[in-house]
């Protein structure tokens, strides 16, 4: 916008306001004089009404106050408040969450595919009578007779990362297939039966 534009906007404008002036003088005077005079007309008769004192009283309160909220800026005036928090969330409850969030991303699928690995790897060390096994070692022992899809995803949990699986850096190609995208309800149900029979 050019300066010489602004100009006449401005005057036009002041124009506009001279015109309008004098037709809503009396409307004005209504609306916006009469309020504000009855408004200090109250607020001067409430100043007399209460004694100096209490008045000098109010602003050495507030002096104080302020005085202390630039010596201690953290200081404020206590409130009562409830702090509810949450109960912390049992492993059941996280890894039925992670399921749910499965879908999301891998991140989520890794962190079941870990939990579930574990539990497989705490299994095997039951049934090997506490023998040391390294967390490396491949997942198999004595009847264990796990797919080898179903071996690869409980591995790729366990001696995994969810790094090792990044995202596809063009987002209109198909998703590639990973161990991780294995069944879990079939993880789940092959891990119940090496329980019951690890408790018989």
């Amino acid at each position: 916008m050019s300066r010489m534009r602004r100009v006449l906007i401005v005057a036009g404008i002041v124009v506009l306001a001279a015109l309008l002036a004098f037709p809503l003088r009396s409307a004005v005077y209504e609306a916006v004089i009469v309020p504000i005079s009855f408004l200090l007309w109250a607020l001067g008769l409430l100043y007399h009404a209460v004694s100096q004192v209490v008045w000098w009283f109010v602003i050495g309160v507030f002096t104080l106050y302020l005085f202390i909220r630039s010596l201690v800026p953290e200081f404020k005036p206590s409130r009562k408040r409830d702090d509810f928090s949450s109960p912390p969330k049992g492993q059941v409850e996280l890894l039925s969450e992670w399921i749910t969030k499965a879908n999301s991303g891998v991140y989520y699928r890794w962190l079941v595919a870990n939990r579930l690995g574990k539990l497989a790897y705490q299994i095997l060390v039951q049934r090997e009578s506490g023998r040391q096994r390294s967390f490396f070692e491949p997942l198999t022992g004595p009847d264990w007779n796990a797919s080898p899809k179903l071996t690869g995803y409980l591995q790729a949990g366990l001696q995994g990362s969810f790094a090792d699986y990044p995202n596809q850096s063009n987002p209109f190609s198909p998703p590639k297939k990973t161990p991780l995208d294995h069944d879990v309800g079939e993880a789940v149900e092959f891990l119940e039966t090496k329980i019951d029979n690890s408790i018989r």
